[in-house]
């Protein structure tokens, strides 16, 4: 079996909690990797989700860590849509877990993923992301 483990490194985009309002969307550095994954799970939501009442994923990057542009399709593999950087929208019921694999393709060096919530949220849903970052040039990654 080959050695995945030196060759790829994982942050929190998105600190695992269960959340009734936005996120504070922390940065991620992809310096030193040739590709990145992001894998968003979400649990069971704490209300019935509307066009409303609803959660936005909102994927962002950059090249210079402070100035961030919403991703478009292009920049994307594994979502259905891109709209505004919206990777995933929970506009509907969600009666089960799940997780949603995001490739990301777009060539900048940062990104960030907010949770951004819209309405009224009285019970929180469960939300955790994660990015690993792949194709390490320097063995072994952090």
């Amino acid at each position: 079996m080959r050695d995945l483990a030196n060759l790829i490194s994982a942050a929190a985009l998105i600190e695992a909690a269960v959340y009734d309002a936005d996120s504070t969307p922390a940065s991620v550095d992809l310096a030193g990797f040739g590709s990145a994954v992001i894998l968003l799970h979400v649990g069971v939501g704490g209300i019935t989700f509307t066009d409303a009442n609803k959660i936005e994923f909102v994927l962002s990057h950059s090249d210079d860590g402070t100035n961030f542009d919403p991703v478009a399709a292009t920049d994307v593999q594994g979502v259905d849509s891109v709209e505004n950087g919206i990777v995933k929208a929970l506009t509907a019921a969600h009666a089960d877990d799940d997780v949603t694999k995001i490739g990301y393709m777009g060539g900048r060096r940062y990104l960030k993923l907010l949770a951004d919530f819209s309405g009224t949220h009285g019970t929180g849903t469960p939300i955790a992301a994660t990015i690993v970052k792949g194709d390490s040039r320097y063995a072994p990654a952090a």
